[in-house]
C-alpha cells in the first residue's frame, strides 16, 4: 500500500489521464485535439504541483520517487506514439526522446540500488519545458510549418544533451564511488 497524500493523488491522476489523452488524439474523424492539448498540460502541471508540493510538505514517499517518473514517461511515450501514429512527427524523434528518458530512468535506478542519488538537473528541466511545448505544438498546429519543425529539432537535441547530462554525472558517481573505496 502506498501512502495517500496529496502528490501521490496527482501522480495516479496523471497515470490515469494516459488513456484520455490517447483516446482524444487517436479519436477517429478528429476534432478533440483542443480536449488533447488540455488534458495534456493539465497532466504536465500536475507533475510540477506534485513536486512541488511533496519538497514543499516533507512528504516524499517511496511510491512517489517510483511512479511520478513513470508518470511522466507514460505520458510523454503515449502522446508521442499517439503523435506517430497521427504522422505528426517522425518516429525516429520519438524513439530518441523515448530511449532517453528510459535510459535516464534506469541510470537513476542503478544509482540508487547504490545508494546515490542522480539529481534532476537544469538540463533535464529544459528538456522537460521543450519537450511539453513540442507535444502541445504538435497536437495544436495543422500541418509542419518551419518554425514546427524546428522545435522538433531543438527538443531533440535538447534530448541528447540533456541525457549526455546525466551519464555524465552517472559516470562522476561511479568515479567518486570507486575513490571512496580505493585504499589510501
Amino acid at each position: 500500500m502506498f501512502e495517500l497524500n496529496v502528490p501521490n493523488v496527482l501522480t495516479l491522476l496523471r497515470i490515469l489521464l494516459v488513456p484520455v489523452l490517447v483516446a482524444a488524439l487517436v479519436q477517429e474523424g478528429g476534432g478533440l485535439d483542443g480536449v488533447a492539448a488540455a488534458v495534456f498540460a493539465f497532466a504536465s502541471f500536475t507533475d510540477a504541483l506534485d513536486g512541488w508540493i511533496a519538497r514543499r510538505q516533507k512528504s516524499i514517499t517511496t511510491f512517489g520517487k517510483l511512479m511520478d517518473p513513470l508518470a511522466d514517461k507514460l505520458l510523454v511515450t503515449a502522446a508521442l506514439v499517439s503523435l506517430v501514429s497521427l504522422d505528426r512527427v517522425s518516429a525516429w524523434v520519438a524513439m530518441v526522446i523515448i530511449a532517453r528518458e528510459f535510459a535516464v530512468t534506469g541510470l537513476r535506478q542503478l544509482a540508487m540500488e547504490h545508494g546515490e542519488v542522480i539529481p534532476a538537473s537544469i538540463w533535464g528541466k529544459i528538456k522537460t519545458a521543450f519537450q511539453v511545448a513540442m507535444v502541445m505544438v504538435l497536437i495544436l498546429v495543422d500541418g509542419s510549418p518551419l518554425w514546427v519543425d524546428g522545435l522538433v529539432w531543438v527538443t531533440t537535441i535538447i534530448t541528447v544533451i540533456s541525457g549526455a547530462d546525466y551519464f555524465f554525472g552517472f559516470r562522476t558517481l561511479v568515479q567518486a564511488r570507486q575513490a571512496r573505496r580505493a585504499p589510501s
